[in-house]
Formats: structure tokens, sequence, C-alpha cells
């Protein structure tokens, strides 16, 4: 598969988007009071998942339809009716009129996030390191909880993540994966199949084991799956320039793009029509 440009970021957009809006699906089965939903504005998908989630955001804005005035209402609506903030994860290739729309309504840029992609059809399998030793993760509370505990240096986030980890674990098209060393597991990472797409996500190491290739015996375990499963691409998120995304490059990552995620700053009176 050969696709570059718009067309590589409409297609990579969509697959995050339907990962997305799959654990949104799981999360409300899996916590009801989480009243997680989620809705699709002119191919936009606005996801919620409680006010301080990191996943309670849009994909796709302004790749899929022109920007408009009457669809950021709509969005911006479906969040302030929960209190929630307004985040748009927005891609480079979206339609430029959309940095005007932007602005024009008090949004602030806030984070940078590099997407990167493979062609898995012709990529050759990297050894994993001998002691590390991948499987499927049978138990999601298992992986909901090494998960978490590759958070607990991150106190306020560690509960938060076990929550996530857990509808993780539970989307439809969703595959957990454990990493272990003597038959201790050390480190967890997610995969989600959609379309021709395979996302990696999900991923953490305890951090007393970390620095032992845990995370590249994951990645390498997951592309492979997504590979024997016929998907076409694997893209993965990064902080820009950080150690996942040097890891991912050595793996044969390349950069698609990288986003900026936008945050609406003042709030507007909706238009009444």
């Amino acid at each position: 598969m050969k696709v570059s440009g718009a067309g590589l970021s409409r297609l990579l957009e969509r697959a995050e988007a339907r990962a997305n809006a799959a654990f949104v699906e799981a999360r409300r089965r899996v916590s009801p009071a989480s009243r997680a939903e989620w809705i699709d504005v002119d191919g936009t998908y606005a996801m919620f998942d409680g006010p301080e989630s990191p996943c309670t955001q849009t994909f796709g804005l302004g790749l899929f339809a022109a920007p408009a005035t009457a669809q950021l209402e709509r969005i911006e609506a479906f969040f302030h009716e929960r209190g929630a903030p307004v985040f748009h994860e927005v891609s480079p290739l979206a339609d430029p009129a959309l940095l005007e729309l932007l602005t024009g309504r008090g949004y602030r840029p806030v984070e940078l996030s590099t997407v990167l992609y493979q062609e898995l059809a012709d990529r050759a399998a990297q050894p994993l390191p001998p002691e590390i030793e991948v499987s499927i993760a049978r138990d999601r509370e298992l992986f909901a909880r090494i998960n978490a505990e590759g958070w607990s240096d991150v106190p306020a986030a560690a509960g938060l993540m076990q929550e996530l980890a857990e509808a993780m674990a539970a989307r439809e098209g969703g595959v957990a994966f454990l990493a272990g060393q003597g038959g201790e597991p050390i480190a967890a990472g997610a995969l989600s199949l959609h379309g021709t797409v395979a996302l990696l996500a999900g991923a953490s190491t305890i951090p007393r084991f970390r620095n032992r290739g845990a995370q590249r015996a994951l990645l390498e375990a997951r592309l492979r799956y997504a590979a024997a499963q016929g998907f076409e691409l694997a893209m993965m998120g990064a902080q820009p320039g950080s150690a996942s995304q040097r890891n991912a490059e050595r793996q044969g990552f390349r950069v698609a793009y990288t986003r900026i995620k936008w945050m609406l700053s003042a709030r507007l009176p909706i238009e009444r029509r």
C-alpha cells in the first residue's frame, strides 16, 4: 500500500478515531458511571470519557469535511453539556481554513504529537530480546494491573490508567499483550485493529523493570501479530523526539506528520438559529 499526504492522514486519523470510539463503547460497558459516549459530526469523531480523561477529545477535524462554525458549535456543545474541556487533535494535512477558525473561536495550541507509521507487508522482523517473553493477555484484570503499575511513579495517573486499561482490553478490535521475564509479567501493551490499520498504544513498563527491552519486545510482537493477520499499515503516536519515537524508528517506523492539540480556552456563546 503506497499512500501519502492527505490520503495517508485520513487513513491514519480514521483508524485512531475508530479505535477510540471502540474504547469509549467498552468503557461505557465496563464502567457505566463514566457516561462515556461519542458522536460523529461530519466525519469528526468527538469522544467523551469524563472531564479528566486523556481520551476526551476529537479526531479528524478538518480532514473529512470543510471546517465550519456550525460543526464546531455542535462539537463544543457536546463537551460543554458534559462539563468537559474541548480538545481537538488536528493533523497538519487538515483544511488550512481550520487554523483561522480555531484561533478566531479562542482556541490555543497545548500539545504536539508525532504520528508514525510503517507498511507491514515487506517489513523485516526484528529479533526479540531472548530474556523477554511476550504473549496475548487472556486475563484482562492482570493486563490492567500491570499497565497501571507502569504508571506507579505518576501517582495521579495510576488509578485512572487502571480503569482505562480495563476498557482497552475489552474494546472491540483490541488485543492486549503482556511481556514477562522469568515468568513474571513486567510490561503491557495494546493493539487496536480497524480496517487495514493496526494502532499500537497503551504501553507501559513497571518502573523497576525498565531498560530491559520489554517495550522493544512488545512493539515487535504486536507488529508480527498485525502482519500475520493481514493488516497493511501499523501506526503509533509519540511525543516528538522522545525515546518512544526513537524506538519506533529503530523498528522501521517513519514519521508521517506532527499533530497539534488545540484547547478551547474561551467559551463562546452558541449562536441561536
